[in-house]
């Protein structure tokens, strides 16, 4: 694994870009605050390491040869952003007494991150097309995927964290009822585009 550094360089540059998990995140933390958001990011980090796992198997075979099984999850995973988006679009801003009421739970927030991250089929292709720059045929597979997978993983929870650390900073400032219906509005509008988007892009 003498590309060892260089493939922790290309997945630090992979999860920093913003994308509907980063913006689950940062969204979850200005929200529902920091312990909630790192409930999210653990769902995340589970989600692409199963998805990991997926591409080592045949199963990523056939999601990156067949059109019809790559289509079918793409259009569920555009379907879920764009909902997510509709419902921050429509979201109206409680007062202090109805947040007590309306607390999301860890749990929601978990299956939330999880469901965002492994509903998109293109992380697929990525891990196949990323893997195999990385891996030395001539020494035992299963042993260096595990790394890759679980350094990919664990990568997710370092960066998202200090993305949500970062967003609990401005929580305050954005904590009137007016910035949160903006934000709303703005994390709505994202999503929505980014379900479009994956709905719209090619293979």
């Amino acid at each position: 694994m003498e590309n060892y550094l260089i493939y922790i360089g290309v997945a630090i540059a992979t999860i920093l870009l913003p994308g509907p998990a980063v913006m689950l995140t940062i969204s979850n933390s200005i929200q529902r605050g920091f312990s909630k958001a790192l409930a999210g990011v653990l769902g995340i980090a589970l989600a692409i390491l199963l998805v990991a796992f997926v591409s080592a198997t045949s199963l990523g075979i056939v999601l990156a040869s067949s059109a019809l099984a790559f289509s079918a999850i793409k259009i569920a995973g555009a379907v879920y952003l764009i909902y997510l988006g509709i419902k921050m679009l429509l979201k109206k801003v409680p007062s202090e007494t109805e947040i007590k009421k309306q607390e999301t739970s860890h749990i929601k927030c978990f299956i939330e991150g999880f469901l965002v991250s492994v509903s998109n089929p293109k992380a697929v292709i990525f891990f196949m097309s990323i893997f195999p720059q990385f891996i030395d045929l001539s020494k035992e597979y299963a042993p260096q995927f595990f790394l890759l997978a679980t350094t990919f993983s664990v990568l997710v929870i370092v960066i998202h964290s200090i993305y949500a650390v970062f967003a609990s900073f401005v929580r305050t400032k954005l904590s009137s009822k007016k910035s949160n219906s903006i934000l709303n509005k703005i994390s709505g509008g994202i999503f929505v585009s980014f379900g479009v988007g994956l709905a719209s892009s090619s293979k």
